[in-house]
Formats: C-alpha cells, structure tokens, sequence
C-alpha cells in the first residue's frame, strides 16, 4: 500500500498511538517504513528562563523511550524521530524530505486555540505533499476504561 509512512504521535493517549501504530502496520508495504515522529514545540525564549538548561534534551530522551518501548511492545519496527520546532511544518518537510506517500495523524476535540491559530492536522492536510490519514478518535464509551486510556505524555 504505501512505502513510506510517517506516523505523527501527539500528547495524546497510549490507546490513540496504539491505534495509529497498528493502523500504520497495517498500512505499511512489506520492506517499506515507519517513521514516528514526535514533535516537541518550540517553547518562546522568554520562558527559557524558568526551565532548567537540560529541559530540551530531557524531553526528547523521555519522548523516544516511550516511542520505542511502544513500539517494541507492539512488535512495529520504526524510526523515532523526536523534533524540537513547529509540529506542522516539521511533519510536511519530513514528508518531503522522506518522500514519505502518507502521514498519518490523529484527530482530537476542536478546541478555542483550533479556531485561533487552526490545528495541526488541519496545517498538514492543506500543505501535505502526499496523502494524509487523520484517523478519529472512537467515541469514548469506545474507548475502553480510564486505565486503558493511561496517559503517554508527552505522546
């Protein structure tokens, strides 16, 4: 199906990546790829103050431990890639840079913020050299119980 795929995880929950990573397996020709991409956004200079120097780098460590141990679990061979930057824009040029033929991302509950500055998803359809999966978020009674939506953070 497609040879190259790019699996864009948020702050979402584990049941969300899962889903998008066994959706990604599926989709994935055999010898083909997975590329998990997380992306941690730029945080203002003026705020850098408050955070410790080795805030960035302790981020990205924690976010490709818990990607890869994810994808251990499920048995998904994956590049990690965790990013520091604009999720969007980061998630095209990947594609391009990749020539990735899918991006894949999940949908979440619009909030005040989507309607402001438009969503991620939305950035990525619109600028996306090659096609674009948004896979939506099952109706919570769907989503199994509170333990099984644990938190990833910040995945």
């Amino acid at each position: 199906m497609y040879r190259t795929i790019i699996c864009g995880i948020g702050m979402g929950s584990r049941q969300t990546a899962i889903r998008i990573l066994r959706r990604a397996a599926a989709l994935v020709d055999e010898g083909g790829s997975v590329i998990v991409m997380h992306v941690i956004e730029n945080i203002p200079h003026r705020h850098l103050m408050d955070l410790p120097e080795e805030f960035e780098t302790n981020a990205i460590v924690d976010a490709e431990k818990k990607l890869s141990s994810l994808c251990k679990e499920l048995e998904i061979p994956a590049v990690i890639e965790v990013r520091i930057g604009v999720a969007a824009s980061l998630l095209v040029s990947s594609a391009r840079e990749k020539s990735a033929d899918l991006i894949l991302l999940s949908s979440h509950v619009p909030d005040i913020t989507d309607y402001v500055f438009s969503s991620i998803v939305e950035k990525v359809v619109r600028h996306a050299g090659c096609s674009v999966l948004v896979d939506r978020r099952p109706a919570p009674a769907h989503e199994g119980s509170a333990s099984q939506a644990e938190d990833v953070a910040p995945l």
